[in-house]
């Protein structure tokens, strides 16, 4: 049981070190493309704690966001994240389906006011502005 325990700690250790130099080498990427979607997890997370405390935003809404924010965490997955490219695909699509309705039923000044990040990656998942609100 000791032997499991400490190659636990091990691979948690060296799990933290990973996330660490990930981190780090997002934060040299160049503004672009690639750093909004590198940044774009932790935008959403921000996003999604902010908006839950908001007033103004319905519940079906905090609903929406809060499982959106919990099938990006949640390891179980429709297609496995260490596929290339398509891995994080699913999580893409539950995140703008979530957004989307968010962006229906909450007004956009206070989306954009919760999102930490570039305003304009926000706009671009939210589509145009319905001109009907």
């Amino acid at each position: 049981m000791r032997q499991w325990l400490i190659g636990l700690g091990i691979a948690l250790v060296c799990l933290i070190v990973l996330w660490g130099v990930l981190v780090l080498l997002a934060r040299r990427l160049p503004p672009g493309l690639l750093r909004d979607l590198v940044e774009f997890i932790p935008h959403l997370v921000t996003a999604v704690r902010r908006l839950r405390g908001d007033e103004r935003v319905p519940r079906r809404a905090k609903v929406a966001l809060l499982v959106a924010a919990v099938w990006v965490a949640s390891p179980i997955d429709l297609i496995p994240e260490f596929l290339p490219v398509i891995g994080p695909l699913d999580d893409i699509v539950v995140v703008a389906l979530a957004l989307r309705y968010a962006g229906r039923t909450v007004p956009r000044e206070v989306l954009l006011d919760a999102w930490p990040g570039n305003p304009q990656l926000l706009e671009r998942l939210l589509g145009p502005e319905r001109s009907g609100e």
